[in-house]
């Protein structure tokens, strides 16, 4: 019996030493740590603004709230991601609209977002499956030219290039997305950020982090003495810690150590799997980098699924599936009428995909075992 997660966090020496600094420090919530995380993921990106957050999901709500979302506002995403993605869209009392996904990447199609825009689209939220960039230059044209914010879900793309441009610089949208959960890229434990170019986005990203509470003179209505400031926003407690950003700052100097990890495992798995005629393996498009946040294969005989599944979970190899379709989910199915059929290949690649075993500090032969018994499990009867 093994024991290999599907996913595990890279925390190591150095990044404990970072964190412990911060620990006997003044500072632990709301310190310098936390500007010299934005800026270097700033760097990192050439992005002009980051904004770091509690989590990925705080991430996604507030870069809703920025870009205005409000109710009878439509939003079009992707039906296969985590709920988040969509979620953030209803808690800003805005509509989710999804559009079909492309059959290779599993990202959503830029031809089922022409189909779904109308004059109500406040925004598109394209979600970068996998780490694989969705079609960004199709996606910014259609938005642009229905007056469309374009707010990238990146949670599983830190580290990837769409025709030479890092996934976060904000080239082709208005917003960036990062989470930084365990599972991740980097971690921070628990953690997001929103990266932007635009100034106006930036500041209301702020506020909404912290109350919608201000303390800038100039932005004041007034100003009784040093003590004063101003709730200007209805905002939220989404504030990471110091500490946390201090473990960012360190994982994030081993980035590209990281991605490489990631790419050169993802090539062991292709070449002990590209001779299965019985599944589908996942693509990478030329003109893009993934950053490979996770490896799923496609059973071509879908009725097998489960028993898979089932059988490399009993044989200790940690499997997933991401995701169930949003929605199909009971809560979008209730209120928003959604049935089964409404999006056919996201539930098409939903029936037959199982996501195996990726993070940087598996060992290659680990790899190879989950390969061997992947192989012996599809090539058993039901």
């Amino acid at each position: 019996m093994k024991n290999i997660p599907y996913g595990r966090q890279w925390v190591d020496a150095s990044d404990i030493k970072e964190v412990v600094k911060v620990l006997k420090s003044d500072w632990l919530t709301q310190g310098p740590k936390i500007k010299e995380f934005e800026e270097a993921l700033c760097t990192y990106t050439g992005a002009k603004y980051a904004v770091a957050v509690s989590n990925g999901t705080a991430a996604l709500h507030i870069s809703c709230l920025a870009a205005d979302i409000k109710k009878d506002d439509e939003v079009i995403t992707s039906p296969i991601t985590f709920i988040a993605s969509a979620n953030s869209i209803l808690y800003c009392g805005g509509k989710p609209v999804f559009a079909d996904i492309q059959e290779d990447t599993v990202n959503i199609d830029p031809e089922e977002i022409k189909k779904e825009i109308n004059p109500a689209t406040r925004a598109v939220i394209p979600v970068h499956f996998a780490g694989h960039p969705c079609d960004l230059e199709e996606i910014k044209e259609i938005a642009e030219r229905n007056k469309a914010l374009i707010i990238e879900d990146a949670s599983h793309a830190l580290g990837a290039e769409y025709k030479g441009s890092k996934i976060g610089s904000c080239k082709y949208s208005d917003m960036t997305v990062f989470s930084f959960h365990p599972v991740k890229h980097i971690t921070t434990g628990e953690g997001g950020a929103i990266l932007t170019n635009q100034k106006n986005l930036y500041e209301r990203l702020l506020l909404f982090r912290n109350h919608g509470i201000t303390k800038d003179k100039k932005k004041m209505a007034g100003y009784d003495g040093p003590w004063y400031y101003e709730m200007q926003e209805l905002g939220f407690n989404y504030r990471i810690t110091d500490f946390q950003c201090a473990l960012g700052i360190s994982q994030l100097k081993k980035l590209k150590k990281y991605i490489e990890r990631r790419r050169d495992l993802v090539s062991i798995y292709n070449k002990g799997l590209s001779e299965m005629d019985k599944i589908i393996l996942p693509v990478e498009r030329p003109y893009v980098k993934s950053s490979w946040h996770i490896y799923y294969i496609r059973l071509k005989d879908t009725t097998k699924r489960r028993f898979v599944f089932e059988e490399l979970q009993k044989l200790g190899i940690g499997v997933q599936v991401h995701y169930i379709p949003v929605h199909l989910q009971p809560y979008y199915r209730k209120n928003f009428g959604y049935k089964p059929g409404d999006y056919p290949k996201a539930e098409d690649y939903y029936s037959s995909t199982i996501t195996l075993p990726l993070y940087p500090k598996i060992i290659n032969s680990e790899i190879r075992d989950v390969t061997n018994i992947l192989k012996s499990c599809i090539s058993r009867k039901l």
